[in-house]
C-alpha cells in the first residue's frame, strides 16, 4: 500500500476489471477538425499500457459550448489507436443504451473512448463530489465499472461531473499522468535540490503573484525572476515609469490593483525576487534595448525583457539546482522578442531538475526540440499554476476524499 495521500493504480488489481478513466485530450484543432497538436493524447498513453489487461472506458471533452471546435472524440480515438498499436474504439454515446452496451460487452485489453463529455450539460456544472453523484451520467454508468481513475491533471482545477462524481461511488485513485505531475510539481513547490529558483512570466500576474508569495512563504524557492507583463507589473511597483501603452495593457487585462499587491510581495521578500534591469521595447517591429533607470519618455510597448538582464537570469538559472519556468519571457510568438523566453529555457536545461508549467512556456519548450531535455513538462495551465500557488485542486481533494474512505473499508 503507498504512503501517498492518494491511491494509485499500483494500489489495485486491476486484470479483469472495467476501468473508467478520466482523460484529457483537449487539443489544438483545425477547422477542418484535424488534430494540430497530440502531446495530450500521447501523455495518457503509460496510464492505458499499464492497464492492458483491463477493459478501459476512457472518458474525455474537446473544448467548450460556442467553441469553432467543440466537436466530437472521433479524432482523438483514431490517434490514440495509432499509439497503442490496437483500435481504441469510438462510442458515440456518454452514457446511454449504446454507451452502457459497448462498455458490458467489453473483453479484456479493450479499450473505447466515449462521447465529449461536455456534450451533456451537467457537465461543466461546478459542484461537490457529492452533488454529482444524484447525475444520470454517474447513477448509469457507476454499476458497470469497478475502479475510476483520474489522470485528467489539467481539468482538475475544476469541480465538474467527470472530474469529481465517480469518486463517490467507486474506488479511485489517480492514473500515471496525474501521479507525475503531483510527484514532480511537488519537487519545484518544497525545494529538491537547492538553489531552486522560480521564473515566472506570461500575463497572468494575480496566479503569479500567488505562486511567489506560496514558494517565498514556505521556503520552496531561493529566488524568484520576474518576466512578462508580470516583470512589467513589479516594474510599476518598484516605482518605475513603464509608460502609458503598458499601464493601458495592465488596466485592460484587470491588474492594476495587482501593482499595489506587488509592492508588498517586494517589500516583504526584498533581495529574494529579481526584477529586470533593461527591458526591450517594440518600436514598429524593432527590438530596441534600454535601461530601467533610463526609459524613455515615448510610449512604446514593453515586448521582452532586455540583455543584460537575460545576461543575469540566465546565470542564476544555470546554477540552480531546481528550476520552475512558468510563463514566457515576452511576447515570444514574434521573432525578435522570443529572445528572452529561448535564452532562458536554454539555461534551464542546466539545471539537475527542471519543471515547466503548461500553455505557452511548454510549447515553446517543444517548438525548440527542448522537451527531452526537461524533467517535467506539465500538461497543465490552469491547474498548474493553481497547484503551485498552494490551492487545493478540487479533483486531487477528491481522490484523497475517496483514498481515505477506501482505506477505511478494507
Amino acid at each position: 500500500m503507498t504512503t501517498r495521500d492518494y491511491l494509485t493504480i499500483d494500489d489495485f488489481d486491476v486484470n479483469g476489471k472495467t476501468i473508467l478513466v478520466r482523460v484529457d485530450l483537449n487539443t489544438p484543432m483545425d477547422t477542418e477538425g484535424n488534430i494540430l497538436d497530440d502531446m495530450r493524447i500521447k501523455s495518457h498513453i503509460p496510464t492505458i499500457k499499464d492497464l492492458e489487461d483491463a477493459k478501459v472506458v476512457l472518458m474525455a471533452h474537446q473544448s467548450r459550448a460556442g467553441k469553432k471546435d467543440f466537436t466530437t472524440m472521433k479524432p482523438h480515438s483514431m490517434v490514440m489507436s495509432q499509439y497503442l498499436g490496437k483500435d481504441v474504439k469510438y462510442v458515440d454515446d456518454i452514457f446511454g443504451t449504446y454507451a452502457r452496451s459497448s462498455i458490458s460487452s467489453m473483453e479484456n485489453g479493450d479499450v473505447i473512448l466515449l462521447e465529449n463529455v461536455r456534450f451533456y450539460s451537467e457537465e461543466s456544472i461546478e459542484r461537490s463530489a457529492k452533488d454529482h453523484t444524484g447525475t444520470h451520467m454517474v447513477r448509469k454508468l457507476s454499476p458497470l465499472v469497478d475502479i475510476f481513475l483520474n489522470d485528467a491533471f489539467a481539468v482538475s482545477h475544476r469541480s465538474h461531473l467527470s472530474i469529481m462524481g465517480f469518486t463517490e461511488t467507486l474506488p479511485s485513485g489517480a492514473g500515471r499522468v496525474m501521479e507525475k505531475e503531483i510527484s514532480s510539481l511537488d519537487r519545484g513547490i518544497k525545494g529538491g535540490e537547492r538553489p531552486c529558483i522560480f521564473v515566472l512570466g506570461g500575463a497572468k500576474v494575480d496566479d503569479s503573484l500567488k505562486v511567489a508569495e506560496n514558494v517565498l512563504v514556505n521556503g520552496g524557492a531561493d529566488r524568484v525572476l520576474v518576466t512578462g507583463v508580470v516583470a512589467n507589473v513589479m516594474l510599476a511597483a518598484a516605482g518605475v515609469d513603464i509608460g502609458p501603452v503598458n499601464l493601458d495593457f495592465i488596466e485592460s487585462q484587470g491588474y492594476k490593483e495587482q501593482i499595489t499587491r506587488a509592492k508588498q510581495v517586494l517589500d516583504r521578500f526584498n533581495g529574494k525576487i529579481g526584477i529586470p534591469q533593461d527591458v526591450a521595447f517594440n518600436d514598429g517591429g524593432e527590438r530596441v534595448e534600454v535601461q530601467v533607470s533610463e526609459l524613455p519618455d515615448g510610449n512604446l510597448p514593453i515586448n521582452d525583457i532586455g540583455l543584460e538582464t537575460i545576461v543575469a537570469f540566465c546565470e542564476e538559472i544555470k546554477n540552480a539546482k531546481t528550476v520552475v519556468l512558468n510563463g514566457p519571457a515576452g511576447l515570444s510568438e514574434v521573432e525578435p522578442f522570443a529572445l528572452g523566453t529561448h535564452e532562458i529555457i536554454r539555461a534551464a536545461i542546466n539545471s539537475e531538475y527542471s519543471i515547466a508549467g503548461g500553455g505557452h512556456i511548454s510549447a515553446e519548450i517543444r517548438n525548440l526540440g527542448f522537451e527531452d531535455k526537461f524533467s517535467h513538462l506539465s500538461t497543465g495551465g490552469g491547474a498548474c499554476i493553481d497547484y503551485l500557488a498552494g490551492e487545493d485542486l478540487p479533483g486531487i481533494e477528491a481522490l484523497k476524499a475517496a483514498a481515505s474512505r477506501y482505506r477505511l473499508n478494507r
